[in-house]
């Protein structure tokens, strides 16, 4: 099945490529002029989830060692972990908004790299985005954030 999607803006940052340890990373959200009214009410909230699509992704692994940690970390299937080299290169993170100011939302701690296309924002809401009984593996405490 064909899947036709459109970017909404465009990431703007100092990051051409990263690994790991994104919390200070200061990130700006280039939002199209024509969704510019679909900021609305968004300043009422603390964060945001951003879906982007990872552009420089020119692979695919069914199996990853995650940060390339190995002997730390365990390899795992590449849907165990939250690694770049996926089948449809879809990103998704969430990040503290620090200001929006007319189509630019300004944000902290995305793991985006510089001109990276934006799929799409949704707020941050714990009702919807917190699981109770969360579980986790061990090894994820080994990786940068």
């Amino acid at each position: 099945m064909e899947i036709k999607i459109k970017s909404i803006g465009i990431a703007k940052n100092q990051e051409k490529k990263h690994f790991g340890n994104w919390r200070n990373v200061i990130t700006k959200l280039v939002i199209n002029k024509e969704y510019k009214d679909a900021l609305d009410g968004l300043n009422e909230y603390s964060h945001l989830v951003v879906i982007y699509w990872m552009h420089e992704v020119k692979k695919c692994d069914i199996k990853h060692v995650p940060q390339g940690k190995t002997k730390e970390v365990p390899e795992v299937g590449i849907f165990a972990c939250r690694c770049a080299e996926r089948p449809n290169p879809i990103g998704i993170s969430t990040a503290k908004i620090v200001s929006i100011d007319n189509n630019i939302i300004t944000v902290k701690g995305l793991d985006i790299i510089d001109n990276t296309p934006i799929l799409d924002i949704k707020p941050y809401t714990p009702q919807y985005d917190v699981a109770k009984d969360v579980k986790v593996p061990a090894w994820t405490n080994k990786l940068e954030y």
